[in-house]
């Protein structure tokens, strides 16, 4: 591979191709000196000399080589390969003369056909132009010539290719406009390609000493439904709320699999083969979840290799689900009371815990009349240390009466009791003296 020095390596190889070429035969054809440069069309001499100038004026990425020797770190970050820099270059030969008529044309004639005779750089040709023979003194050429020497343009894999590219009229107008300088008799060639690569040190991995292919039937599973279990011998209901200690009936297709690991919030559970189907699985929620949105998802772990061992396989669709908080017992009241109006803190308990950061607002609405209602966004709540479920919120501008007690944590909310008989909310509650 080359180095960062090829590009100019190029344009230089193809500098001494014009000189060696096109100079010699119309010195010969015409009489005429000329010269040959590669400079920004407004930097060339405005004498109007006999030239021919060489412009790279745009580098593109090469498309086929583009993506070559990817990845270049592996997943701790490691440098694992040299990836090349595959570049295509775009240059415009233009004519210069101050001398007769249809000198300019003969310039760019002679011009064009070298390029096409030569439409691929031989590494010869390269060397000869890069890597003067011994007999030549490096310390007499320039110090940019010198570092040319260096840049592996003839080792590289691919050999350099020159392609003439079409512009329209408005596309090499535009390109004159942004040099800012006069146009002149013009042809457009793309080289390719430039393949310029790092000389980091990496790391490898030590050769794979046995292959194993494996041909596995491909079931994803899928989750279509969950169900909610609150306890031991209790029914089974939609859209029945979700809380700590409830199991998740899982319903779907495609379940069963060499193992089957359950990440509900992100923690992985492995559930009884007893509770396995292909349509359904029943799994308990582990301790330690958040009250709020939470996620699961069946994953199957694939046992492959000598000796067998289980590897991550297919994963299922992840389904969303609230995990409610529930208040476990009737809130009491600490606080005064003036004129009526109560001021002080509520404790209640509350499953699952409370963590820090979470958002939560307690909801109250009078028993006796639906005048009294009152919401409290509670910012910055102390919590104990550990976190428990017992906690205090605090309150203020209370009327006094007996109140149902709701509490939000992260947008879900707790549940209230019905009195089986009147339908009538009935729990949990707090008395306001």
């Amino acid at each position: 591979m080359s180095s960062a020095l090829a590009i100019a390596g190029v344009t230089q190889v193809l500098k001494d191709l014009l000189n060696d070429g096109v100079v010699n035969k119309i010195t010969t054809a015409t009489g005429a000196t000329v010269n040959v440069t590669a400079l920004p069309p407004d930097l060339v001499d405005a004498n109007e000399k006999s030239q021919l100038n060489l412009y790279m004026y745009q580098a593109t990425f090469n498309q086929g080589w583009r993506n070559e020797g990817l990845p270049a770190y592996n997943n701790r970050g490691d440098r694992v390969g040299n990836p090349p820099l595959a570049l295509d270059l775009h240059y415009l030969l233009s004519a210069y003369t101050g001398g007769p008529q249809l000198h300019t044309e003969i310039l760019l004639g002679y011009g064009m056909q070298l390029f096409h005779e030569n439409a691929v750089l031989s590494r010869d040709a390269i060397n000869l132009s890069l890597n003067p023979p011994d007999s030549v003194d490096l310390a007499a050429l320039p110090p940019l010539l010198q570092a040319l020497s260096v840049t592996g343009l003839a080792d590289q894999i691919e050999l350099i290719k020159i392609t003439p590219e079409i512009m329209n009229p408005e596309e090499m107008s535009k390109l004159w406009t942004a040099f800012s300088a006069k146009y002149r008799p013009t042809a457009a060639y793309k080289v390719s390609v430039v393949l310029i690569q790092s000389t980091q040190p990496t790391k490898t991995s030590l050769p794979v000493q046995e292959r194993k292919i494996y041909a596995i039937p491909f079931f994803k599973p899928v989750i279509n439904e969950i169900n909610s279990i609150p306890g031991a011998g209790e029914p089974i209901l939609t859209n029945q709320l979700i809380f700590s200690g409830s199991s998740l009936l899982l319903k779907g297709t495609q379940f069963m699999g060499d193992q089957v690991v359950i990440t509900i919030g992100g923690i992985d559970i492995i559930p009884s083969i007893d509770d396995i189907s292909d349509t359904k699985i029943q799994v308990q929620l582990p301790p330690g979840l958040k009250a709020g949105l939470q996620s699961v998802q069946v994953v199957h772990n694939l046992l492959i290799g000598s000796p067998p061992a289980l590897h991550k396989g297919v994963s299922s669709n992840v389904q969303a689900f609230v995990l409610s908080p529930l208040i476990i017992a009737d809130g009491v009241a600490n606080g005064t009371t003036t004129a009526g109006i109560f001021k002080g803190g509520i404790a209640i308990k509350v499953s699952p815990v409370i963590m820090y950061n979470q958002a939560v607002r307690l909801l109250l609405n009078d028993l006796s009349t639906a005048n009294n209602a009152y919401v409290f966004d509670i910012q910055g709540l102390i919590l104990s240390s550990p976190p428990g479920e017992d906690i205090s919120i605090p309150v203020h501008d209370v009327a006094s009466g007996t109140y149902l007690i709701r509490i939000q944590v992260d947008s879900a909310e707790s549940q209230l009791l019905v009195n089986i008989n009147t339908g009538q909310y009935n729990g949990p509650k707090v008395l306001i003296p």
